[in-house]
Order: C-alpha cells, then sequence, then structure tokens
C-alpha cells in the first residue's frame, strides 16, 4: 500500500499550506498535484524527488510510512535536513543503538526498518564511544561466511545514506527490496550493482542491484558472546586459501591487461 497522497494532505496540512502553495513551491501545475493529493495518480520518480526536497522527507518514507501515525520529531535528521528513518531516543533526546535480535531480524528486513511501532519495540543500549552525529544500529549475524564472526555474534554498524560512499573493501550490513539481511565485503563493478563477498571463501560471491537496496550500514565494531577460538589451518584451508590467492593474481593481470 502506497500512502503518498495521504501523506501529501498531512504533510500540507501541518504547514498550513493551501493546495496552490504546495503546488506552486514545488513548481507543479496545480490540476496535476490535485491528483497526486486525491490519489488519482502516483508522482513519477523526477516528482518524487522534487516532493521529497520539498518536505525533507526521503522518498521511501513518503511512499511506505503513514506519516500521519509517526512522530516526526522521531525520525532521524542527515545531510540536508532529510528526514529518513526511526529511531530511538532516550529522554534527553539522546539518539540510542537498536539491537536487531535474530528473532527480529526477519521483520526488520521487511520493512520494520521503515515503522516506527516496530522500531520502538526493539531493546536498545548506549555506547558513548560512538558519534553522536552519525546513525548505528546493532544486527545479528547468521552462519561462518564472515570469520572470525559467528551466529553468537552482533554486528554494530553505521547508517550509510549515499551508496556513493560505499569503500570498496570495507564490511556492510545490506538489507535487500526482497527482505534480506546480511553481513558482507563489498565492491562496487561499475554495473550499477555491488558484488556482495564472503570472507570464507567457501561461499561463492554474488551481485545485487542498487535498486533492489533498501539500506546499508557500515562495519563499525561488534559485540561477541563466546571467545575467538584459534584458526585451525589444516591443509584444506591452506590449500583454499592459496587457490584463491592465485585467482585473484589472475583476475589482476586480466585488468592490466
Amino acid at each position: 500500500m502506497l500512502y503518498i497522497s495521504d501523506n501529501l494532505k498531512w504533510l500540507r496540512s501541518k504547514q498550513n499550506l493551501s493546495q496552490q502553495e504546495a503546488a506552486d513551491g514545488m513548481k507543479l501545475p496545480l490540476d496535476r498535484y490535485k491528483k497526486y493529493e486525491y490519489g488519482k495518480n502516483t508522482p513519477p520518480a523526477e516528482t518524487l524527488l522534487v516532493i521529497s526536497r520539498y518536505y525533507h522527507i526521503s522518498i521511501d518514507l513518503l511512499l511506505t510510512v503513514d506519516l500521519r501515525k509517526t512522530p516526526i520529531d522521531n525520525l532521524v535528521q542527515l545531510e540536508d535536513n532529510r528526514i529518513v528513518l526511526p529511531i530511538t531516543v532516550n529522554t534527553e533526546g539522546q539518539n540510542l543503538v537498536e539491537i536487531v535480535t535474530h528473532k527480529a531480524k526477519a521483520g526488520y528486513a521487511a520493512g520494520g526498518y521503515a515503522d516506527f511501532t516496530f522500531m520502538s519495540q526493539l531493546e536498545h543500549i548506549s555506547l558513548p564511544w560512538l558519534n553522536k552525529n552519525e546513525k548505528y544500529r546493532t544486527f545479528p549475524v547468521d552462519g561462518d561466511s564472515m570469520p572470525p564472526h559467528n551466529s553468537k555474534s552482533f554486528i554494530i554498524a553505521k547508517y550509510v545514506e549515499k551508496l556513493g560512499d560505499v569503500v570498496d573493501g570495507k564490511t556492510y550490513i545490506v538489507i535487500t527490496t526482497n527482505n534480506e539481511m546480511v553481513y558482507k565485503r563489498l565492491n562496487k563493478n561499475g554495473k550499477n550493482t555491488f558484488t556482495l563477498n564472503s570472507d570464507n571463501t567457501f561461499y561463492k560471491p554474488y551481485e545485487v542491484k542498487f535498486s533492489e537496496i533498501a539500506e546499508i550500514w557500515e562495519y563499525a565494531g561488534s559485540l561477541e558472546r563466546e571467545n575467538f577460538k584459534p584458526e585451525n589451518y589444516s591443509s584444506e584451508r591452506l590449500e583454499g586459501i592459496i587457490r584463491k590467492l592465485q585467482g585473484d593474481v589472475m583476475e589482476i593481470r586480466e585488468r592490466l591487461g
């Protein structure tokens, strides 16, 4: 369900604007604007961008969140005063770190990240060494694809607003529009996609299109519930590492011509 028409009405009334004033502010014909408010038409991508900049609210929230039921003051503000996602604050207004547990993982990936009610029910912690001007969340790790982290690890991650800010070779929590949440090492491949790599070479890399990404969170630390075990470099493990290094060298040679 899209909430764009209801959100347009609510945002306009919140600022005590007439339809004409709102349309003029966005440089849209009044008749076209009215069709968006009345739900007769859905704004195209370029118009959604205009509306987003006018009200300083992300396109995702304009489309998928009923802003009438979501306290605007509890949404985080990023660059250009743009409001993007529900957060948790304490009585002093300090930004807290929500903990997405294994139990909450599926709900979060299915759209809970944009649901104020869902987010308000998560447990949270305060970590004083984190940058107070950034937004952080804690996510669970599944499996053994990113050693030494495992299913008893939680990744503390910083919200990444722009896909262009992703740095090749760093690790990120990736939330996709296909309801997937993974922790991987990312690389851009120049095709409007990211290659998601596991540090455990047993798992093959795969690609995710930019358009399929709902959120990206950059690794900022981890919480571990058990001690790391010493690496067991068996002959099979060493052989796998050598094969990977040989493959990487061949790929570099091909790129260099």
